[in-house]
């Protein structure tokens, strides 16, 4: 299949079967392409928790308002940001270009200055939503990788994020959960697997210039 194709094959998939697990090959595409997403000034102000531990998901499904894929999915991923996002962050994200790439100092020093400052000009609250964005970039780049790659998916806001943090410990990582994805194959009796996709035509939703 074209990617057209694969994206008229994704849906919000309902019920998972839960007797089918992604490969390891699979789960490390998944995590390459969270690590390979764009975000702001490259600095990777999120992290992507996999929880695979069923005992664990059985506690998440309550706070996740009975959303049965919470469980039923072969894997449950879960978007985070940091709590804040500091100097230090900067002073990494600049080591590791230099290291990388071998920047000299003298054309990294003034990048470096701009963005600390830029940040620190923030509040907290705005440096959070600024996180926030990067998460929703992550969750359409694993829609669609997932997509590519035959494997279903279901995204998710509605959950409470605070009773998510507490039961996976994120508090201890300075992280605060923001997205859900959860990850496997469809069941064979989810009928939403066969509904048709309903879209305004291009001509309603693409403005050309």
């Amino acid at each position: 299949m074209n990617i057209i194709e694969r994206l008229r094959w994704r849906y919000a998939t309902k019920k998972f079967d839960p007797n089918k697990t992604l490969s390891k090959e699979q789960l490390h595409v998944l995590k390459e392409a969270f690590n390979l997403t764009a975000t702001s000034f490259g600095l990777q102000t999120i992290k992507l928790v996999v929880v695979e531990d069923k005992a664990i998901r059985e506690k998440l499904v309550e706070q996740a308002f009975f959303q049965k894929q919470v469980l039923e999915a072969s894997h449950l991923l879960v978007i985070c940001i940091q709590d804040d996002v500091e100097g230090q962050d900067v002073e990494k994200h600049f080591e590791n270009v230099a290291s990388i790439r071998n920047t000299p100092e003298t054309i990294l020093k003034p990048f470096r200055a701009d963005l600390k400052k830029m940040m620190a000009d923030k509040t907290v609250q705005e440096r959070r939503n600024w996180s926030v964005n990067q998460a929703y970039i992550v969750l359409g780049n694993l829609m669609t990788v997932c997509a590519i790659e035959g494997i279903d998916a279901c995204p998710m806001e509605g959950f409470r994020p605070q009773q998510f943090d507490e039961i996976l410990n994120l508090k201890e990582h300075k992280l605060q959960s923001v997205l859900l994805l959860p990850v496997g194959f469809r069941a064979k009796d989810d009928m939403f697997a066969d509904f048709k996709k309903v879209r305004k035509d291009l001509q309603s939703t693409i403005i050309e210039i």
